[in-house]
Order: structure tokens, then sequence, then C-alpha cells
């Protein structure tokens, strides 16, 4: 651990300089006018149109070496990473503390990216170019990683950080069956039980730790039920503990084993949850179109709304920072599917069944 990160973590809170620089951030997010602008333009024009807005480094700086979808892809990357990179860099005390826990997601992204990379015998530098800097791994260790020639050799990289013992494990399993999802599975395992780990199981309700739990928690949910649906429809023999991940607040290990063999019940046991409420028009969705993807977006729709919630009702708290990654994240994933989707040569109308907005 740096001494800067050290000292960070070691003074008090500044909740109301890090939201108010996170309020000016949000509002200059892209809206619902912006998304159907785009998916009428070809890849050229929503290279121009991201020209005109705070993507205007990325795309400059890029714009000499890529083009078309990937200058597009490249140019979101960064921008990213220098979004949430200027949240730790604003950032104090125990709120560094719980932003750099959440940020460790693009630990994962980047573990994948590599992962996948070697796998599929890509370039180095197209490698390199897919990376989310805005996690704890720092320049050194990505560039060790990206040096690697081989999966075992990113393996043992890993080993001393939260994602070594999952992934040493799932390599034996990777090894038998030459499939990266073991793999894959494991860094995300890792992500989500670390993010919990060393906090209060039950923290006094409505206090900064608490939120956080909270939103932790329901995120580790949507994850679990995501993974238990998929098994449920695809009908694989395979062992839902291997896809389970502890702390949440619905499902326990068992439960999951039980429920991803049967469809009807699981989705009666979320409907009869916490959660029904909120995912009712997602389950009948479901039910009657049988449309995993389709739910799926509900889901990152549902924890949005969620986590904008909370940001209402809590404004002074780490909630709308939570809220903000996440429409970050958004909208980024929704740029990156027009510009796949135009180059593709789908229509305005199947793109927009891809995005996730409000």
């Amino acid at each position: 651990m740096s001494s800067r990160t050290t000292a960070k973590r070691d003074r008090s809170s500044n909740y109301e300089y890090v939201i108010a620089r996170v309020r000016s951030r949000g509002s200059v997010l892209f809206d619902d006018d912006d998304y159907r602008k785009l998916v009428r333009m070809g890849t050229s024009e929503i290279a121009r149109f991201m020209e005109e807005t705070e993507y205007e480094t990325e795309m400059n700086a890029l714009g000499s070496r890529y083009s078309g979808v990937d200058l597009i892809e490249y140019a979101l990357n960064r921008n990213l990473a220098k979004h949430f990179d200027d949240l730790l860099e604003w950032s104090e005390g125990a709120l560094y503390d719980y932003i750099a826990r959440y940020l460790r997601k693009f630990d994962v992204w980047n573990i994948k990216t590599v992962v996948r990379g070697l796998y599929s015998d890509a370039e180095r530098t197209e490698v390199e170019d897919d990376l989310i800097r805005a996690g704890e791994f720092g320049d050194e260790l990505l560039d060790q990683l990206l040096n690697a020639t081989s999966i075992e050799e990113v393996v043992e990289l890993l080993d001393g950080t939260i994602f070594g013992d999952s992934m040493a494990e799932a390599y034996t399993v990777y090894e038998e069956t030459d499939v990266l999802v073991p793999l894959e599975n494991a860094a995300d395992r890792a992500f989500y039980e670390t993010l919990l780990s060393g906090l209060p199981s039950n923290p006094e309700i409505d206090s900064p730790t608490g939120l956080y739990v909270e939103f932790l928690q329901t995120e580790v949910d949507f994850r679990n039920l995501r993974n238990a649906l998929r098994l449920a429809r695809s009908g694989a023999d395979i062992e839902a503990a291997e896809y389970y991940i502890e702390g949440g607040k619905l499902f326990d290990e068992q439960q999951i084993a039980q429920l991803s063999t049967n469809f009807d019940q699981l989705v009666a046991t979320v409907r009869e949850s916490t959660y029904g409420d909120d995912l009712d028009q997602a389950l009948s969705a479901l039910e009657d179109a049988e449309n995993l993807i389709d739910f799926e977006r509900a889901l990152d729709v549902a924890l949005q709304e969620y986590a904008d919630r909370l940001s209402n009702r809590y404004p002074l708290s780490v909630c709308p920072v939570l809220s903000y990654i996440l429409a970050k994240e958004n909208e980024v994933d929704n740029i990156r599917a027009i510009a796949r989707g135009r180059e593709a040569g789908l229509g305005p109308d199947e793109i927009e069944q891809e995005l996730v907005i409000l």
C-alpha cells in the first residue's frame, strides 16, 4: 500500500466535497435524447458527436491511432478510468476506502481482459488498449500481466492479491477443461466476497457503513440471481455452488443449489422477497418472453434505480458516489452497444432494446 493511500485512509471522510463533484459530473451524463440521436448515426457520426462532448480529450488523443468502433471503445475505456481515478483523488478517510473497494471491479475486468487475450492470441497492444486503469492494480502489475506469455503466468502474478487463491484453484479446472469460465468466475467471486470482508454484517441502519453494506448486499443478491437464472435456464449439469457468492441477503448456498434447477420456484422466491416489488415487471417480462437477456438488463436498471433511491434518501453518504459509478458504467456500456450495433447493421429499434436506460 502506498504512503499516499495510507494517508488518505487515515483522514476524515470528505463527503460534501466529493458529492458536490460527483453531482457536477453526473449532470453531463448522456440522456435519452442523446441516445435517440446516437442510434440513428453511423460510427463516424458517433465519433464526431463524442468529440463535442466530455469525451473530446480521449477522442483527440486516440484519433491518430484508431478509427471507427475501435476509437470509440478505447476512448470510452480511457475516459471511464479518468473519471474513477478522480474519485479516488478527491476522496479521503472511510469514503476513500469504500470507493477503492468498489473500484476493484476493474481489476476483475483487467484480469479477464488479459486472460482472454492470451486465450485468443490477441496482440499485446489490443489487450492493453482494452484495459481500464481504475482499480487497485498499479501500472507495474498491469504491465507484468500484459507481458505474461501464458495464463499460468498470469495466475502466478496474482498470488498475493485478493484474487490469488481463487484463481489458483480455478486454474486447475481450466487445465482440465480448457474453458475460461472457471477463471472468470473465480475473479468475480473474489471481488464480491472481498467487498464485504471486514465490514459488519449487521451495521447500524442509515449509518455510512450501513448504507454501504446495504448496497453491496443488494448487488451480491442480484449477481447470485443472475447466475441462478442462467443455470436454471441452461439446464446444464453445473454445480451451483461454484457460482454462489457469499454476502447477500436473499440466498444461501443451499437455496441456490435447489432453485437453480427449478426456474418457476426461483421466480416465485424472488417475487416473495424484499426485491419483489422492484423486480415485479422484470419477472413478468421474463415469464412471458422467456428472454433472459431482457431480464438481466432489467436487473441492471433495477440496481441503478435502487442506488438512485438511496442517493436521494441519503444525499450526504457514499450512496450518491455509488449511484454515479453505476450510471457512468451504464453510459459507457450504452455507447459501446450503439457503436457495435450500428457497425453490425442493426436498426435503431433493435439497438435501443440493448440499452440500459431508466
